[in-house]
């Protein structure tokens, strides 16, 4: 192999910008991330990319493109100093578990937040997951599970670690690159064999809103993303597997992705489905959106694909539209439709612009919420309200299912103005989700589940909590409105809400208790 040629650059963990090392040879493509996770480099925390970094044989695997002859070898590793693995060995994963998730510290720099979310801990949960996979699909076939990641700046190097941990249990990886957390739920159930799919499993690596630092990861089959009983599973299998982790094995199972790894662009075919879902819900008509202004705050996370691949083929103007570009360190605000700043920033966007609506989603796209043209924000609440006024129209008499959180006025909304019955449960988006479709195995109809963080499901939507669906949805009320004569702005929205009694101030408080404290009752 020829000798591989660098750009000169620095970072320290808490910059946003870094420059990689890239080469361009007939037959190979070099990139290193961004950043190494988990990396201690002393004092300072600084990273710094020397003319001839030192990088470890074992640390590369290499990749064949779809349709292409040429590989790619990406670096897990930009630069070494030391051990090349996890710099925290001794790692409790079950402290990993959040819920239905896996979340944990993946890139080192913030004071009193050791990384334990490492490529080593992150190559045995993949492996986990493959094993549990094998378990319950059986080995009568090669098994195929997809992956991507959103924008963090620890994704490359954890996919590198996950699709080793594949490989290493024998399954086939499919890589999607950029994605959305519901697009790897799709991959599960769609039928294209000319892009792989069906796949049998997928991992989305992500860790939703929470700071540049962390890391998770989130799994799908067919059935739905899964529970917390198989996530506490799979992380005692990663604990077993990661405790036999020799250095020979590293390198073999670093060595075996290249004939297993495939590259699709499977959110070209995701955002095809969500348009063809506009088009379907306004009788087919192609550019339904057409004469509307919407614009999309993507908060530097994954729901970048939207305005463009979504909107624009269905007629929008989206000029004005801000925070599409992925960026780790998200410079601008936190991707949470939840948070003020965030719900400020689009608020300000689409006043700017006038725009008829302004939609604004989470890192990973599962969550979502809206502005109208006056400026009013349609979250928490008032989304739940909104997306109750259109289920119900079209269930009428149905239950909608939320978290226990949700106001007395929205209970009162659901079941006097609109004729639904509201069931509310415990927190948990899983939790309320799994509550819908249990109520509709017992003869309760229920067509939306939802918390009011913004995660939202539909029985129509495989009960999958997708935000860019849940916006498919007030896109079709907004079309079909402008189609009856009825309205041709956003009031053919915030219209159906306005009966919505609002509390006057709302505060929601957190508590953090030390179940260890000698104080706490059983202890």
């Amino acid at each position: 192999m020829a000798a591989f040629a660098w750009e000169v650059g620095q970072n320290t963990f808490l910059a946003g910008t870094c420059q990689r090392g890239i080469t361009e040879e007939p037959s190979l493509r070099v990139l290193c991330p961004p950043v190494s996770s988990c990396w201690n480099t002393g004092s300072g925390l600084k990273l710094v990319w020397t003319s001839k970094p030192s990088v470890r044989q074992d640390c590369l695997w290499k990749q064949p493109l779809v349709s292409s002859d040429r590989g790619r070898i990406t670096c897990s590793v930009a630069m070494l100093r030391g051990e090349a693995l996890a710099t925290q060995e001794n790692i409790d994963f079950k402290t990993l578990q959040n819920g239905s998730d896996i979340r944990g510290v993946a890139v080192t720099g913030v004071e009193g937040e050791p990384c334990n979310l490492t490529e080593a801990a992150s190559e045995a949960i993949a492996a986990g997951f493959s094993e549990w996979l094998v378990e319950r699909k059986g080995s009568e076939r090669h098994l195929r599970i997809s992956v991507g990641h959103d924008s963090r700046i620890s994704a490359h190097v954890l996919q590198a670690a996950v699709l080793r941990g594949i490989c290493r249990s024998g399954v086939d990886a499919i890589l999607y690159g950029l994605a959305s957390t519901p697009a790897m739920f799709n991959s599960t159930i769609t039928r294209r064999e000319d892009i792989f799919c069906p796949v049998d499993g997928a991992i989305m690596i992500t860790a939703s809103h929470l700071p540049y630092n962390r890391n998770g990861f989130k799994f799908f089959t067919s059935d739905g993303g899964l529970g917390k009983g198989d996530i506490s599973d799979i992380l005692t299998r990663a604990a077993q597997i990661y405790s036999h982790f020799t250095e020979d094995e590293k390198r073999s199972s670093t060595q075996a992705t290249g004939n297993v790894v495939q590259e699709v662009n499977y959110m070209g075919h995701y955002a095809s489905d969500l348009v063809e879902a506009v088009r379907r819900g306004v009788g087919g008509k192609e550019h339904p959106l057409e004469g509307f202004h919407i614009i999309v705050d993507a908060g530097n996370g994954a729901g970048g694909f939207f305005p463009e691949t979504v909107l624009a083929p269905l007629g929008a103007t989206t000029v004005g539209s801000q925070f599409l570009e992925p960026d780790g360190m998200f410079p601008n605000h936190i991707a949470n439709p939840e948070d003020k700043e965030a719900m400020v920033a689009i608020t300000k966007a689409v006043l700017e612009s006038k725009a008829d609506l302004g939609i604004i989603f989470d890192t990973d796209v599962d969550r979502a919420a809206a502005v109208d043209s006056g400026g009013h924000e349609i979250n928490r609440n008032r989304l739940i309200a909104l997306l109750s006024a259109i289920v119900l129209a079209e269930h009428p008499g149905t239950t909608i299912v939320t978290d226990s959180v949700t106001s007395d006025g929205l209970t009162a909304f659901i079941e006097n103005k609109l004729g639904g019955k509201h069931h509310r449960f415990k927190r948990g988006y899983k939790n309320v989700i799994d509550e819908g479709i249990c109520l509709n195995s017992i003869g309760q109809e229920c067509h939306l589940a939802i918390e009011t963080s913004g995660h939202g499901a539909l029985k129509e939507n495989h009960w999958l909590d997708d935000g860019a669906y849940l916006m498919v949805k007030l896109l079709v009320k907004l079309a079909a409105a402008k189609a009856a004569g009825e309205r041709s702005d956003s009031n053919a929205l915030t219209d159906l809400i306005k009966e919505l009694e609002e509390a006057e101030v709302s505060v929601e408080l957190r508590l953090k208790f030390d179940l260890n404290h000698p104080g706490i009752s059983g202890r």
